[in-house]
């Protein structure tokens, strides 16, 4: 392995924790949060989340993709490759699709709140959020096997 090399699968590492950790920590403050904010408090707090790790994933994210893809700039396109990119590529589809929809949720929980309760609104919020639960669960299983295929590939 060249030093170049060395330095890639060393960023890829880092940024795959990031990215990884990021997600679990979300998870985490998701469920503190449920139990611990009121609803008006909950909102700001991940849009603020939200916009930060919005940021930070990404670039994690995108810092993998990149040193990934150059690690494996020398290897045959085989079945495992092609399974490793479309898995990539399905994430970073759903991740998009998911970013907006939480900001679509944001919006929507925020005109709940001012509603008062109003029952049309809180029935979307529910379907709202069952639809950002599918998302968030894809986006953790794509993550996942996306770093099983790394570690295949790796190996």
């Amino acid at each position: 392995m060249s030093p170049t090399d060395t330095v890639l699968a060393g960023l890829l590492v880092l940024a795959t924790a990031v990215w990884v950790g990021g997600l679990v920590a979300i998870m985490v403050v998701a469920r503190v949060a449920a139990r611990a904010l009121d609803p008006a408090a909950r909102v700001a707090l991940f849009r603020d989340l939200g916009r930060v790790y919005g940021v930070v994933g990404t670039a994690a994210l995108a810092v993998a993709y990149a040193a990934g893809g150059v690690l494996l700039r020398d290897r045959s396109w085989g079945p495992l490759l092609v399974t490793t990119v479309l898995v990539a590529a399905a994430l970073a589809a759903v991740l998009a699709v998911g970013m907006v929809q939480a900001r679509r949720m944001t919006r929507l929980r925020r005109r709940s709140l001012d509603a008062g309760g109003d029952p049309a609104q809180v029935g979307e919020v529910r379907r709202g959020a069952v639809r950002a639960a599918a998302l968030r669960a894809a986006i953790g299983v794509l993550s996942l096997v996306l770093l099983a295929l790394g570690v295949a590939i790796a190996a």
